[in-house]
């Protein structure tokens, strides 16, 4: 999903501290916070970031609201591991002063970019034949290390789209993948149809989908003596593109600024 804009998390932030006691420690705050945001799910909040896993997306969208709202002295955020609200933080969550003006930053204009390049290519996937988007999950488990990557005829997969290996350390795994293009959130019955098809032929299956899995299908992706399941859903899937530009382009893009060189220039 998107997950609501730093501006958002502002209001909800300075409330959870003010109603705290005026100070919280982070650990106590992520989850009061996301109370104020129904729209998201113990998978967003499970989430981690790409480049940093020990980190959750939801707890680095709550710090950087908080960054910002130190920048505008609404926080105080001078002894470390605790989180403040300063008077004028009280004065904006009672609406004593008016709001600041809309600021639109360089970061909320790339994040509102690569939403919208997240969800057409989203699109595009759905728009894929059966066929065409067996051939890009080729593409795109090579991307995430297989090798000898076979797809299947379509007529005979008997619910497997195709089936490599998956070199982990010094051993390569047997590993069937199948894809599927959902319109709603993949239930746990189709995990385990898949589990059925691959036991006893393959050491692990990959299930991708351009849709969600619901959390019964993600509990049941390891179980105790059972092949396991690797879960790759929409936003997985894209966010695997955009590190190996599958599908994708990347264009530079340049800023004007000041040449504080030319403008230092002494009188003589």
């Amino acid at each position: 999903m998107t997950y609501p804009k730093q501006k958002e998390i502002e209001i909800p932030l300075l409330t959870e501290i003010d109603g705290a006691g005026g100070e919280v420690r982070p650990r106590d705050i992520y989850d009061k916070v996301a109370q104020h945001f129904p729209e998201l799910t113990e998978e967003d909040l499970e989430r981690r970031m790409e480049r940093y896993p020990s980190i959750h997306k939801w707890h680095n969208k709550v710090q950087w609201a908080r960054q910002v709202l130190i920048n505008k002295g609404e926080i105080d955020g001078s002894v470390y591991g605790v989180w403040k609200i300063t008077d004028l933080g009280r004065q904006r969550i009672r609406g004593d002063v008016p709001p600041p003006p809309e600021e639109i930053t360089l970061l909320d204009l790339k994040e509102t970019h690569e939403n919208a390049v997240r969800t057409r290519l989203l699109d595009r996937l759905n728009n894929f034949t059966p066929t065409q988007f067996e051939h890009f999950a080729r593409q795109l488990l090579e991307a995430m290390g297989f090798n000898e990557i076979v797809v299947t005829q379509q007529s005979h997969d008997g619910g497997i789209d195709g089936h490599g290996k998956l070199r982990q350390g010094i051993v390569k795994i047997n590993a069937a993948f199948q894809c599927k293009r959902w319109s709603g959130t993949v239930p746990r019955p189709e995990i385990d149809r898949f589990r059925g098809v691959i036991s006893g032929q393959f050491d692990q299956g990959i299930f991708l989908t351009t849709s969600i899995f619901s959390r019964e299908a993600s509990e049941a992706s390891i179980r105790r003596g059972a092949v396991p399941i690797i879960m790759v859903d929409g936003e997985r899937i894209v966010e695997i593109m955009i590190e190996n530009e599958i599908g994708i382009s990347r264009r530079p893009l340049y800023l004007l600024d000041i040449d504080e060189e030319f403008f230092a220039i002494e009188e003589e």
